[in-house]
């Protein structure tokens, strides 16, 4: 398995990601990988200032697409391609797919406008649309979230939405899963960690030796 790979994890807050991305990156590296841990929005000094406002402050819909997409680009050119070109492995805290889901499933913003926009910012040399070999979505219902969340850290604007919201995400997830099935692990997030864990195992496994 020594060679590029870019996994994505997705799925909303409360869902588990954290700790599984974490966990999977010591398994990589336990086998000899080199390992690339990012998120996004964010990733590199200019796309975490990117990602301060996106998160905080409140804005039109559009610019927060925007938004999320210019910190995208300078995540990519700077911190993805770079550690794939090494042939490391890079594993992304959300990607293209959260933006789907958060901006075009919950705000309910014109999807084909996203995907001009995927195809403007997504178009590397390395590849005529980078994405990820793999999406590991972290599928969990909006109430289950909720409660885990209840008294986690204090909500930034998209945690302090209504549960009505999440299931729009949520959704969005799903559409975006049946418009490319076979990049996407979709896990259960509501069984125990072990359970989980196991699923996010089993996903890499399966997605490599296809």
């Amino acid at each position: 398995m020594h060679h590029a790979w870019f996994i994505s994890f997705e799925g909303i807050d409360g869902a588990g990601k954290s700790t599984h991305i974490e966990g999977l990156a010591q398994w990589f590296k336990s086998r000899g990988h080199v390992v690339a841990l990012t998120r996004e929005p964010g990733g590199t000094p200019l796309a975490e200032k990117f990602r301060a406002l996106a998160l905080h402050e409140s804005m039109d819909p559009l610019t927060e697409a925007l938004l999320m997409f210019a910190a995208r680009r300078e995540h990519l050119i700077n911190v993805i391609e770079p550690a794939l070109a090494r042939g490391e492995v890079v594993l992304c805290d959300r990607f293209t797919d959260a933006t789907f889901a958060y901006q075009g499933g919950g705000r309910g913003f014109d999807w084909e406008v996203l995907k001009t926009l995927e195809k403007m910012v997504q178009q590397v040399p390395a590849s005529s649309l980078r994405q990820p070999d793999l999406t590991i979505w972290f599928d969990l219902p909006p109430s289950v979230a909720a409660e885990r969340l209840s008294a986690a850290r204090v909500p930034d604007k998209f945690e302090s939405q209504p549960q009505s919201f999440f299931q729009s995400v949520r959704e969005g997830y799903a559409k975006r899963m049946l418009e490319a099935p076979s990049r996407f692990a979709q896990i259960p997030a509501d069984q125990s960690r072990d359970a989980v864990w196991s699923d996010v195992l089993k996903a890499v496994e399966t997605a490599y030796a296809k």
